[in-house]
């Protein structure tokens, strides 16, 4: 395959003329007009070469390089600072915020083709120092978390799940509460306001480093590391912050054996792409006609983006002990998917739970529903460890 190069100017003219002749020669091209955008798809792509001018609006190439080489995704990428800045000042300080070549507008499409070729002859092999993307073999399991329609129980499913995993497997557990503006699970477990996920998904993709993300877990009593969501409704409009988010998902999985995503209700463009990363995925279910309908207009979407039905699990909630509640083989034969569990409806476990902020797991380990989640806790145990 040929090598991928990611021009970044704001003049279109060179864009486009840089672009054409780089294309000529079997190059892959991509484009960004701003320092910004730049940031974000040299993490997205991880091109083999960038083309970048200094002088931009926005940001800097010289803020953009450093940004480039202070985050490890990124680090090794060779620069060449493409512009129309002559002084010397100029390319010290190219070289010194970690430039790798540097040339003065204009120059011959032979000269620059040149170096071009120099540098990425220079380069070293893609994974030989540059952090690439984690792949599921060599990262942690990640498992996704949803309901069709809000109210379903995720977060108590999601939490519970990973006190479960947590408390058998003894090794790292992150819930990552990926809703925000909407979250529960700080107040619930009696956590100070959190603004980590917040900050992260307010810069840019670029910006979501290992390091920040650790910084902004929280680790519970229970054992489990949290990152949770704010409850200002305000923030809702974070949910748009798609590439954000899927870097972080990214990053986490370097941090933990196990990462359970709580994506909430529905299916934005955030969670579609959070989905797709998922080594399994939980639809939580209640046993109601109108629960089921929407579960299995969700589980339709989920053919949609080419997700494998062998990697959903439906878990059917029944919160309330009531006489209108579907039973489980019936939700089943409606439903047209397996259920792997049906949890015992006992609102006062959860109420104490609440009360003591802790996950049921850990505050009644021999109840009913707690075993329930510690069996399919056992279950994820299996299937990561036979992956």
């Amino acid at each position: 395959m040929s090598e991928k190069i990611l021009v970044i100017d704001d003049d279109v003219d060179t864009l486009r003329l840089v672009g054409l002749m780089l294309q000529r020669q079997q190059y892959q091209v991509s484009a960004a007009s701003n320092g910004t955008q730049g940031l974000e798809k040299a993490l997205d792509e991880r091109p083999d070469l960038i083309l970048l001018d200094v002088m931009m609006p926005d940001m800097d190439g010289f803020e953009v390089t450093r940004r480039l080489r202070k985050n490890p995704a990124t680090a090794s990428i060779p620069i060449l600072m493409f512009t129309a800045k002559t002084q010397l000042d100029d390319k010290v300080t190219g070289f010194e915020v970690g430039a790798d070549d540097y040339l003065t507008k204009p120059t011959h499409p032979t000269e620059l083709l040149s170096h071009v070729k120099a540098l990425l002859s220079r380069a070293a092999p893609k994974g030989a120092d540059e952090v690439e993307p984690p792949s599921r073999e060599k990262s942690g399991y990640l498992i996704g978390v949803i309901s069709a329609r809000a109210g379903l129980g995720v977060s108590t499913v999601a939490i519970n799940i990973a006190a479960g995993l947590q408390r058998h497997s003894k090794s790292e557990v992150i819930v990552a509460e990926l809703t925000p503006g909407q979250g529960t699970l700080g107040m619930d477990l009696g956590l100070p306001p959190q603004n980590g996920l917040s900050d992260i998904l307010r810069g840019t993709a670029a910006e979501v480093t290992r390091e920040k993300v650790k910084s902004s877990l929280v680790e519970h009593s229970s054992g489990v590391k949290l990152l949770v969501a704010s409850e200002n409704p305000r923030e809702v409009d974070l949910m748009a912050k798609v590439e954000n988010l899927n870097t972080l998902a990214l990053r986490l999985s370097t941090l933990a054996r196990f990462v359970v995503l709580d994506l909430g209700s529905g299916l934005p463009s955030s969670a579609q792409k959070l989905l797709t990363l998922c080594a399994e995925r939980i639809i939580v279910m209640e046993g109601t006609p109108n629960s089921i309908r929407h579960t299995k207009l969700l589980l339709d979407e989920f053919s949609v983006i080419n997700v494998d039905p062998k990697t959903v699990s439906v878990i059917l909630n029944n919160r309330q002990r009531s006489e209108a509640q579907i039973p489980l083989k019936r939700s089943q034969e409606q439903l047209g998917h397996p259920i792997l569990a049906g949890l015992t409806p006992m609102p006062e476990l959860f109420l104490q739970s609440l009360r003591t902020q802790t996950p049921a797991v850990i505050a009644q380990p021999a109840n009913m529903v707690s075993q329930q989640f510690i069996k399919i806790a056992d279950g994820i145990l299996q299937r990561e460890k036979a992956r």
